[in-house]
């Protein structure tokens, strides 16, 4: 069994999840075996927030090259938490 901390690997911090923290929209880099309710418990678990709805996707590694060599970045994979409305917001965004 994984523990949450293995599941949730990092916050994504950009533009755009900043915006959707507005509408308690959360984004995580997760593990690229996690389903949407093993995403769910971890996030309710580690930061105790009631999670609404996850939406997940898979994200293909850019391709990179150093000269003439071509490579891949590691696929990934990415998800959105909403949080329910009664919720709290995570304290681990609030000073970003």
């Amino acid at each position: 069994m994984l523990s949450p901390h293995d599941i949730i690997i990092k916050p994504i911090v950009t533009e755009r999840s900043m915006d959707d923290i507005g509408e308690n929209k959360y984004t995580f880099k997760v593990k690229k075996d996690a389903n949407k309710i093993q995403i769910k418990n971890a996030v309710e678990t580690i930061f105790g927030v009631k999670v609404e709805k996850v939406f997940t996707m898979n994200m293909n590694g850019k391709m990179k090259r150093m000269g003439k060599y071509l490579g891949r970045r590691a696929n990934w994979k990415k998800a959105i938490v909403k949080l329910t409305p009664d919720s709290k917001s995570i304290e681990f965004f609030e000073g970003i």
